[in-house]
């Protein structure tokens, strides 16, 4: 047990700062201790779960309350979500009972709230005293910049209400988990009060803030929503929420290729449903999950039921947020942020707040719980859209979660070998599923477009759902086929069926384990060209998957992982860091770092963007770099630190004229020089983005090392069609020969003296390489997972017949006949002459 305080101990008041972010407390702690330079006092930092994961831990709050107490006590400081319900719990881990009675939570806003804390504690006042004045912090700016009653700026749009607009959704789902995650964890940094109401069903208004009556508004794409805002950050919040909609709340593109995207399939099919492609063969494995049992028992006190309920949801956020990490290591960035909407349920304030109801109406902590989550999932079930309607399985999966938690009841392993059947799997038990042991997996119930799908399908298991409840009656030790594919389920096929089945399936197999294998080599074509295949990467666990994938290089690193999700830019010793830790993970091949390629499509709260009308034609990529010199001046004194002992290319984003690409190779010449030079072996390169860029090439080539054409933004701005706009999405196609004439523009004006890479969603199109390498492209850049693949396709080919096919392809009307007549030339075995085609 920790000592108590010695009576002639410090007398003045402790003070603990709680923050998602370490970042963020350690610079509101240096701002507040200027406010009383030369007198000491005791604050400490418990703020991230790391130097770089948010989040809040309880263990590290009841020590840093350790750390400071004294006679006089503590006062915490928190910033928002769980980070008072982390405090809650850390004051009651203190194993001496009298210094929880000496800990005060102040609810102050944290930077203001820690500055006059400081301040006053410093000065002598009590614990009380200290949290009186903190909580008070924002009188002075408030009196200051609210109108008075009466004045004419107190007109609004409503009663209460500061700011209101209206934006219409165009997730291809609506505001189903994911984005509604990232709105909502958007909206809870905000100091402003912001509701949502579907215009178009009349449902609401409802919270911003909940997770739990988002998911109620039933949003689907095409729905009006109209947000209004109050509060200090109204006008701010409204603009932030509508830019956020406008480019689909960070969702990934519909038009891109992802391993999260489900096989295609009639929606109105009966039966079996294919949800993550492949076959598996192996014997039937039944898993039994028992419902978690409410004990019936006699609850204790209100405070003891709470605590209980506290320890439950803070042991199953620490159990998501490591399944999350682990997601994020195996399968990507894009599928692990399904458990982002799990972390927002478990701070949901609606949710506990009913919670909090029914424990103070002396409910035990499991009834109360039970019947709050019982609730949002019956709303959540009851919406009219069914992919909406498939989100009260993640509701019902975190609910049991927690009940599990607080009652000590185990959850049911998965770790059987063969083919898995289950009623439905959570998410939480599909991110733990071996690979290597799990052949397939079918499940009665659920849709391919659930997240235990998604993640079977990023895992690579062949998956079919919805196959009915008459599969959990198959024997256990039968032998079972599942196409994934197709959809097909074989229960103890023939002997015929079955050496078919695993004949395809060693096929598949086989080649993938070839691929593989043969990844670590360059790949050269057929007539012995060397074509470099790259990695496309957004953080250190891509550049550890690329090198175990064979990456040649990073043809891409995305640095902007870095800059969002945060209140403040990284300093360059973070950003070297990040750069260095990626270089040495993918051993010393070179790394191409495209400086920082954020905009009016997907902002930064910190650099005071305002949205704008139509943002990919606004000021984005080196537009708002050179807007921002110091930003970038860090951003390339970084990259060249890193030069100076890996091989470094700096590449820039959505360059336009040859006087953004000077004036941004002054600022590389400007941080170079800061370091004492410009590293050897630093190269400068520009995206290919605007068309008129490609058709004007030969004016950029004295000043770059290399190219890279980004089809995805070419595309695009080629076809004047939104990539976020469903209804123009079928002309969004690469192959489309304008695009091609593009491509073929630049290969020709460059005429070999610098290297011509493709980076977009066209260079692990296996129809569109061929097309590429014919056309003069040197470099393919891919997603990791999907180099040995795009390795073993240019293997297949030769260049000579491949230039016969673009020949071919230059001359037609349009993308549907170019695919056909790669297909044909692929059927024909690839390295016909042009006739062939």
């Amino acid at each position: 047990m920790p000592d108590k305080p010695h009576p002639d101990a410090d007398p003045s008041v402790g003070i603990v700062v709680v923050s998602h972010s370490r970042s963020l407390a350690q610079a509101a702690v240096s701002l507040a201790t200027e406010m009383v330079r030369g007198r000491e006092t005791r604050i400490a930092v418990a703020a991230g779960l790391d130097d770089t994961t948010f989040g809040t831990d309880a263990v590290q709050i009841r020590r840093a309350i350790e750390r400071v107490d004294g006679p006089a006590g503590v006062v915490v400081l928190m910033d928002l979500g769980s980070a008072v319900l982390s405090a809650e719990l850390a004051v009651d881990l203190l194993e001496d009972p009298t210094a929880r009675d000496r800990v005060l939570l102040c609810p102050a806003a944290l930077v203001e709230g820690l500055v006059v804390a400081v301040v006053a504690a410093s000065g002598g006042a009590d614990r009380h005293e200290v949290a009186a004045e903190a909580a008070s912090a924002l009188m002075g700016k408030q009196s200051h910049l609210l109108p008075e009653a009466g004045s004419p700026a107190q007109s609004a749009p409503a009663a209460g209400v500061d700011a209101v607009g209206i934006f219409t959704v165009t997730n291809l789902h609506g505001l189903h988990a994911r984005p509604a995650a990232r709105l909502v964890g958007e909206v809870r940094t905000m100091d402003a009060q912001v509701s949502l109401r579907n215009l178009t069903t009349g449902t609401g208004p409802v919270p911003a803030s909940s997770l739990s009556k988002v998911a109620t508004l039933g949003a689907q794409e095409g729905h009006q929503v109209e947000v209004a805002a109050s509060g200090p950050q109204a006008r701010w919040a409204l603009e932030h929420v509508l830019a956020l909609a406008a480019r689909q709340f960070d969702e990934p593109q519909r038009g891109s290729v992802e391993l999260g995207s489900p096989p295609a399939s009639p929606t109105d099919r009966a039966g079996p449903l294919p949800a993550s492609p492949g076959i598996g063969v192996g014997t039937v494995r039944i898993m039994r999950v028992a419902p978690v049992k409410i004990p019936d028992e006699a609850p204790g006190s209100a405070a003891v039921e709470w605590r209980r309920l506290r320890e439950g949801v803070a042991a199953t956020r620490r159990d998501v947020q490591r399944l999350r990490a682990a997601a994020a290591r195996d399968v990507g960035e894009a599928d692990a942020a399904i458990f982002d909407a799990h972390l927002m349920l478990l701070d949901d304030p609606d949710l506990l707040a009913d919670v909090r109801s029914g424990i103070d109406a002396g409910q035990g902590a499991p009834t109360a719980w039970a019947a709050a989550v019982a609730a949002v999932e019956r709303d959540v079930a009851g919406l009219a859209d069914p992919y909406l309607r498939a989100r009260a399985a993640d509701v019902r999966a975190v609910g049991d979660q927690v009940l599990r938690a607080i009652t000590g009841q185990p959850a049911t392993g998965v770790a059987a070998e063969g083919i898995l059947i289950a009623r439905d799997l959570t998410p939480a038990a599909a991110a733990e599923l071996d690979r290597d042991s799990v052949q397939g997996i079918v499940l009665a119930y659920g849709s391919p477009t659930s997240h235990a799908a998604i993640l079977a399908r990023s895992r690579g298991i062949p998956t079919v759902v919805g196959a009915g409840p008459e599969v959990l009656s198959i024997p256990e030790g039968t032998v079972m086929v599942v196409d994934g594919t197709s959809g097909d389920i074989i229960i103890d096929p023939s002997r015929t069926v079955l050496a078919s089945y695993r004949d395809r399936g060693h096929q598949q197999s086989q080649r993938a384990a070839e691929q593989v294998a043969a990844a670590a080599r360059h790949a050269r074509s057929r007539d012995d060209v060397a074509v470099l295949v790259a990695a496309n990467l957004g953080s250190v666990a891509d550049a550890q998957a690329a090198r175990g994938c064979g990456a040649d290089a990073a043809g891409l690193v995305r640095t902007e992982f870095l800059f969002h999700g945060r209140t403040e830019a990284p300093g360059v010793d973070e950003q070297e860091s990040e750069y260095r830790a990626i270089a040495e993970a993918m051993g010393g091949r070179r790394i191409t770092l495209r400086t920082l390629d954020i905009g009016g499509d997907k902002p930064v709260p910190y650099l005071g963007m305002v949205a704008e009308a139509n943002p990919f034609l606004g000021v984005r990529g080196i537009r708002l770099a050179l807007d921002h010199p110091s930003l970038l001046h860090d951003q390339l004194v970084a990259a060249c630190r890193v030069a100076r002992e890996t091989p470094v290319s700096v590449m820039f984003p959505m360059v336009s004229v040859v006087k953004e690409l000077l004036s941004a190779r002054a600022a590389l010449d400007a941080a170079a020089a800061d370091i004492g030079g410009m590293p050897a072996g630093l190269e400068v390169g520009i995206m290919v983005e605007v068309p008129a860029v490609a058709l004007k090439i030969e004016a950029f080539l004295p000043h770059v090392d290399f190219l890279s054409i980004g089809t995805n933004d070419l595309t695009q701005y080629a076809l004047a069609a939104d990539r976020g706009n469903e209804s123009v999405a079928a002309l969004l196609d690469p192959l489309d020969p304008g695009l091609l004439h593009l491509v073929q523009h630049v290969c020709r004006a460059v005429r070999k003296r610098v290297p011509v890479a493709v980076c977009g969603e066209a260079a692990a199109d296996e129809l569109a390489i061929p097309l590429l390498l014919g056309l003069g492209v040197t470099e393919l850049s891919v997603s990791p997972y999907a180099v040995p693949a795009i390795k073993s396709r240019v293997r297949e080919v030769e260049i000579s017949a491949c230039q016969a096919l673009a020949r071919t392809a230059l001359g037609m009307c349009d993308a549907e006949g170019v695919r056909g007549a790669v297909a044909r030339w692929a059927g024909q075995g690839g390295v016909a002459a042009s006739g062939a085609a």
